[in-house]
């Protein structure tokens, strides 16, 4: 894709977390640039810094230096209140493990950022229940999660990320918890969604059925961005979502240790 506006500029970013009597040092100079727009996948290993970098990007966290600019506003010199109004309006969150409030219902779930945004009730319903159905739950709108599949909380979770209209979803592993056709089924919403309301996607994922959809890829290793690759130039075969490759399951792993193509 053409580059657009950048929308968020990490300099310079390093994380250091103190372990008892040691220095841990999880992000080790990143820069990074991000396009309005864009759908970008941030993987890599275990320990290799991708959650610490998401959580810099989301205002989640704040670094120990350098600075993370959202629309150009260094969000690291934003104070607590300032902070909370940015991720309520500019950011909405989609987690592994969904966190939608049990007591309450799907559109109750998802009028809530609304509600913390000023929304009267009756604008934030409304909007609740157009949201539902591009996710394709409106018939679901009254049931609690507990009566939900972890697919529908998954969506619930994505309308209510949608809830204030914001620039950037960032959507930490968000079909860790999800079987594969479940999984395939959220990733093409995110890209479709990406696609239709030109929202910024950012996912940091171990899904490799994540690039089929990603404009680009950010592989972090040992606290670095260890490349870029755009869609077009991933060196990794894994054939196209929703296709079945039966064969190919049932082969055992190659002999060399490699990855099947």
């Amino acid at each position: 894709m053409e580059h657009g506006r950048t929308i968020v500029r990490v300099v310079g970013v390093r994380k250091t977390f103190r372990m008892g009597k040691i220095d841990v040092e999880a992000l080790k100079g990143v820069d990074l640039e991000v396009y309005a727009g864009e759908y970008i996948s941030i993987m890599g290993p275990s320990g290799s810094g991708k959650s610490t970098l998401f959580n810099m990007i989301g205002g989640l966290d704040k670094p120990t230096e350098g600075k993370v600019f959202i629309d150009e506003v260094d969000i690291s010199q934003l104070d607590a209140y300032e902070l909370a109004w940015l991720r309520n309006r500019k950011i909405g969150y989609i987690f592994q493990t969904f966190n939608i409030i049990p007591v309450m219902t799907a559109l109750e779930n998802v009028t809530l950022p609304m509600t913390f945004a000023g929304m009267n009730s009756e604008d934030a319903t409304q909007k609740g229940l157009e949201l539902l159905k591009l996710v394709g739950l409106e018939k679901r709108h009254q049931h609690k999660p507990l009566e939900l599949s972890g697919g529908q909380q998954q969506r619930v979770a994505i309308a209510r990320a949608l809830a204030n209209d914001p620039a950037i979803i960032l959507a930490d592993e968000p079909t860790g918890n999800l079987d594969l056709s479940t999984g395939e089924e959220v990733i093409y919403l995110l890209k479709q969604l990406s696609k239709q309301r030109g929202v910024t996607v950012i996912s940091a994922t171990h899904d490799y059925k994540m690039l089929n959809v990603s404009d680009r890829v950010v592989w972090v290793q040992d606290g670095r961005v260890d490349r870029i690759e755009h869609r077009d130039e991933l060196n990794i075969s894994i054939g196209a979502i929703g296709e079945k490759e039966p064969e190919q399951e049932q082969q055992p792993p190659d002999s060399t240790g490699g990855t099947p193509s």
